[in-house]
């Protein structure tokens, strides 16, 4: 299913937007701009077209312009009037720039010296134009039909006023019908939307912030493709709009993504499979309060947690990842979402880790990794869908692994002894000698009543013993303390996962706000 629909495309540079047209299909994204084409008669160029008028009596030139050199603009035509001059010829259109005026070159031009030249060139005026693709908004043009008439604008809405070449004229909502005289062999020209660019949506990224910074564009985002070709700044008329817009391409990247998945997933194992993949933005280490942002691509697949600076595509990018981490030592945390009330929701989805992160960038839909040695990456996605997305793909993708490895042991020691810490789907956690292989002691998940850490290499596990009914403390130090944790709530959660799962989706913050909205 194709959508399509009117837009501006802001040039961030002029600070001017223009018409634009989109069209939107499962694969691509394509901006059209309006251009007028010769389409029978004789082939030459519909660049410049050179076109007499004869003044009427009733109606002058059946015109008029707008802009001029004072606006920074060229002189263009604004309006044609029905059955009169202009309209008659079938060679001028809404929009096209006035170049010559009777042989006269006006495009430094001001409004006044054009109005002036056209309303003293005589009874017969030839006048050559060039449609202007690019008609910045504040001249406030209609979009119109393919045909010549147009009378939707309004000179008292625009920056730039109307100056009527005509006299009684009157526009009119009635189809432009064809020249009254028709000459043979004469060119015959169109105003149409004619393709400028096409931007592949496989793999390509969605920003709705003024790059490298928090501030959101209002009711405008830029599409980016896989090879870096942006379409620019597209802009809407309204929240909605844009919105929608917004929704139905991230949509088609999404399923487009789902297809490379599955394209992915028929050369891997079954146990090196493709979760999820996806880009983010993640904001800079050390940044200061300008909080800079930089595009990423995350793939959780088979055991590992991936961040690329550029997609995989192929199967040797794979080792190219920026960073890779072990999925059981690995922990996931929303912090932000955007709730309907347009209220921060602040949501700890983790147990017995604090950390606290500076929350005060202004960019809804957060998350963060923590990884070992106490670091961690924080990210933000431009949808709470995706942010719900990847809550269930983080989550779904360590409890493979968890059942997948079984078991992961560490070394550890205490009081000068070197010990093994192994934490075990089926039997909890054991502890044992790494040289006698003299298991010290064993507990099941359900035993562990609490945990306290330094921060830095020791934890105290208290434990509930079964048969005394008292609290054991084990302590013990970790060369990557923060890897182990992680392991720990991995393992329990993917326990508790496996005999409730209903209670796991009951905790997923993201999805109850996102669906319930």
């Amino acid at each position: 299913q194709t959508k399509t629909g009117i837009a501006l495309l802001y040039d961030e540079v002029s600070e001017n937007a223009y018409d634009i047209r989109l069209k939107l299909t499962k694969e691509v994204l394509t901006i059209q701009k309006q251009d007028v084409v010769c389409v029978s008669g004789s082939d030459h160029s519909a660049n410049h077209r050179t076109v007499t008028l004869r003044r009427q009596p009733v109606g002058g030139l059946g015109l008029s312009i707008k802009g001029g050199a004072e606006h920074k603009v060229p002189v263009v035509i604004s309006k044609i009037f029905k059955d009169q001059a202009a309209e008659q010829t079938g060679m001028l259109f809404v929009g096209d720039a006035i170049i010559q005026v009777n042989g006269i070159n006006v495009e430094s031009a001001t409004h006044e010296e054009v109005v002036h030249l056209l309303r003293n060139a005589g009874d017969e005026v030839t006048v050559t134009v060039q449609y202007l693709r690019e008609a910045p908004s504040f001249l406030k043009l209609p979009l119109g039909s393919p045909g010549p008439s147009s009378d939707h604008s309004s000179g008292t809405s625009s920056p730039l006023f109307d100056s009527g070449l005509h006299l009684n004229g009157n526009s009119t909502n009635t189809a432009p019908s064809s020249p009254s005289s028709p000459i043979a062999n004469e060119p015959k020209y169109e105003k149409r939307w004619l393709d400028t660019l096409s931007v592949p949506l496989s793999m390509a990224r969605i920003s709705r912030y003024k790059t490298g910074t928090d501030k959101l564009r209002s009711n405008a985002f830029e599409v980016l493709a896989l090879d870096g070709v942006s379409t620019g700044i597209l802009q809407f008329y309204t929240a909605q709009e844009s919105a929608d817009w917004l929704r139905a391409m991230s949509t088609n990247i999404s399923d487009l993504t789902l297809q490379n998945m599955k394209m992915a997933n028929k050369c891997c194992s079954p146990s090196d499979q493709v979760i999820h993949m996806g880009w983010v933005n993640e904001r800079l280490e050390g940044s200061d309060s300008s909080q800079l942002y930089k595009f990423k691509f995350l793939a959780l697949k088979g055991s590992s947690f991936y961040i690329f600076s550029t997609p995989p595509v192929s199967t040797l990018d794979w080792v190219r990842a920026e960073k890779i981490y072990n999925l059981c030592e690995v922990l996931f945390k929303i912090h932000k979402l955007w709730l309907a009330d347009d209220c921060w929701l602040q949501a700890n989805l983790y147990l017995g880790i604090h950390q606290d992160f500076d929350l005060e960038d202004q960019r809804p839909y957060c998350f963060s990794v923590m990884v070992g040695h106490g670091k961690s990456h924080y990210f933000n996605v431009e949808l709470g869908s995706e942010l719900a997305v990847w809550e269930k793909s983080f989550q779904r993708a360590i409890f493979l692994e968890v059942q997948r490895t079984g078991s992961k042991t560490y070394m550890c020691s205490w009081q000068g002894d070197t010990l093994c810490f192994t934490v075990d789907f089926a039997l909890g956690f054991t502890c044992f000698d790494s040289k006698t292989k003299n298991v010290l002691w064993r507990f099941k998940f359900s035993q562990l009543k609490g945990s306290s850490d330094d921060g830095k290499t020791r934890v105290k596990l208290l434990f509930r013993n079964l048969d005394t009914k008292q609290i054991e403390t084990k302590e013990l130090e970790f060369q990557d303390l923060t890897a182990v944790l992680h392991c720990i709530h991995s393992f329990i959660a993917a326990k508790v996962a496996s005999v409730d799962p209903v209670f796991i989706d009951s905790q997923s913050i993201a999805r109850k706000y996102m669906y319930s909205n």
